[in-house]
C-alpha cells in the first residue's frame, strides 16, 4: 500500500514513558514510580476543577457546546480580547497543526530554532514544507532575522520559554523583532510555559492584547496542560487577529474539545490561586536543582519553566543515565533525540525531587 510521500521523513513524536509502561516492563509498583518526564503539574489539578467535572459527568452522552462560549469568555476576559480572536484546540499542538496547514505547502519555508518543540517540524513535514533551523541552541533573534532575510519563510516559530531547553526571551526583544517582519509572514509565539516565566521574571511576559493589536500576522499560543494541571484533558488555545482565526476555523473539526475538558479548562482559568501556588512552589524547588547542579558540577540551562535541563559532560551518557533511572522507577526525559547529551527533568514535589537527587548521584 502506498502512502503520502511526506510521511517517509517523519519520525513519530517521542512522548515521556507512561507510568503504566514502566510497571509492565520492570515490575515496579505504581506507588514506587515517579514521573518527571512530561512537565506535568506535580501538584495535580485544582480541587475546584475536580468538583466541577464530577458534577457534569452525566453529560458525557451529549455532544459538547461547539461554540465553547464559557471558555472563550474566560480567555477573552483574561487577555482583554474579543471571542473572535480566539480558537480552542485539543492541546496547543492542534492549533499548530491548523496554522501550518492554513499557511504552508510543499513550496513553503518554515523557520524555527535548532532545538525546540518537535511538533513544529513534524507538522511542517505533513505538508512537505522546507524546514530552516538556526544554529544556536537557545533562541537568538539576530540569527532568526538574518535567516528571515535570506530565506523569506512563510512561518516563523518562536517558543518562549523554549521546550526542551527552558530559556526565554525578553518580551521587548520579541516586539522589536516583529516590527522588522513582513506582514505576510506568519509568526507563532508559543507561550506554553509562560505562567512560570512570568513568576520568575516579569520582563518575559508577552502582553497578548498588545501583541495582536500591533501585529496582525502574529499568533499567541497557550495551554492548560502545564501550570493549570490539565495535561490529561488536552486543551490549548490560539489568540490572533480575527482574520487569522477565521481561516483556522476552516480546518477545525467539529466538537474537537470534549464537554469535560471544556468545563475543566473554564474552571481552571478562574482558579488563579491554584496556579499561583503551583508556580511559586516550582520556583522554590527549582533553587534546589540549581544548588544540586552546582554541587555536582553539572551544567544547566537557566530555566523559566517547570523543568530543568542537565547538560552532561563527555564522560556521561544521557541515554544510559535515563535508562538506569528508569529501572529504579524514576522517569526523566532523555534528550538524545534532540542531539543533546542531556536530560530534562520536570521539577516535582519536594519529596519527588529529593528522590531524584538521591538516585541520579549513583549514575553521574
Amino acid at each position: 500500500m502506498k502512502f503520502n510521500k511526506n510521511l517517509e521523513n517523519i519520525k513519530t513524536y517521542e512522548t515521556g514513558k507512561p507510568i503504566e509502561l514502566v510497571v509492565r516492563e520492570f515490575g515496579i509498583e505504581p506507588k514506587d514510580i515517579i514521573k518527571l518526564a512530561s512537565n506535568e503539574n506535580p501538584y495535580g489539578t485544582s480541587p475546584k476543577v475536580v468538583a466541577a467535572v464530577s458534577e457534569i459527568v452525566t453529560k458525557m452522552a451529549l455532544y459538547p457546546d461547539d461554540s465553547m462560549i464559557k471558555l472563550k469568555n474566560g480567555l477573552s476576559k483574561r487577555f482583554d480580547v474579543e471571542n473572535e480572536n480566539i480558537i480552542i484546540g485539543s492541546g496547543s499542538d492542534q492549533v499548530i497543526e491548523f496554522l501550518i496547514h492554513a499557511k504552508a505547502s510543499s513550496s513553503s519555508k518554515i523557520l524555527m530554532n535548532s532545538i525546540t518543540f518537535a511538533m513544529y517540524e513534524i507538522y511542517a513535514k505533513h505538508v512537505g514544507a522546507n524546514i530552516i533551523k538556526t544554529a544556536s541552541q537557545e533562541h537568538d533573534l539576530d540569527e532568526f532575522y538574518a535567516l528571515y532575510k535570506e530565506e523569506k519563510p512563510e512561518i516563523i516559530f518562536i517558543c518562549t520559554p523554549n521546550n526542551p531547553t527552558g530559556d526565554a526571551l525578553d518580551a521587548q526583544k520579541i516586539y522589536d523583532f516583529l516590527k522588522k517582519i513582513d506582514s505576510d509572514t506568519l509568526v507563532v509565539i508559543d507561550g506554553a510555559y509562560m505562567e512560570y516565566a512570568i513568576a520568575k521574571d516579569s520582563s518575559k511576559e508577552i502582553a497578548v492584547k498588545k501583541l495582536i493589536e500591533e501585529f496582525d500576522n502574529v499568533v499567541y499560543l497557550g495551554t492548560f496542560s502545564k501550570a493549570y494541571g490539565l495535561g490529561g484533558m488536552r486543551v490549548g488555545y490560539g489568540v490572533a487577529d480575527h482574520n487569522i482565526i477565521k481561516e483556522l476555523y476552516k480546518l477545525r473539526p467539529p466538537f474537537n474539545i470534549t464537554t469535560l475538558s471544556l468545563e475543566a479548562a473554564s474552571v481552571a482559568l478562574s482558579d488563579e490561586e491554584f496556579v499561583k501556588k503551583s508556580v511559586t512552589l516550582n520556583l522554590e524547588q527549582m533553587k534546589r536543582y540549581e544548588q544540586f547542579a552546582k554541587e555536582q558540577k553539572i551544567d544547566i540551562i537557566n530555566s523559566y519553566t517547570n523543568f530543568i535541563t542537565f547538560c552532561l559532560n563527555s564522560n556521561q551518557d544521557s541515554t544510559k543515565i535515563s535508562n538506569s533511572l528508569l529501572k529504579k522507577g524514576m522517569i526523566v526525559r532523555d534528550l538524545s533525540s534532540y542531539n543533546m547529551n542531556a536530560i530534562r527533568v520536570t521539577i516535582g514535589t519536594e519529596e519527588q525531587n529529593s528522590r531524584f537527587f538521591e538516585l541520579v548521584k549513583q549514575f553521574l
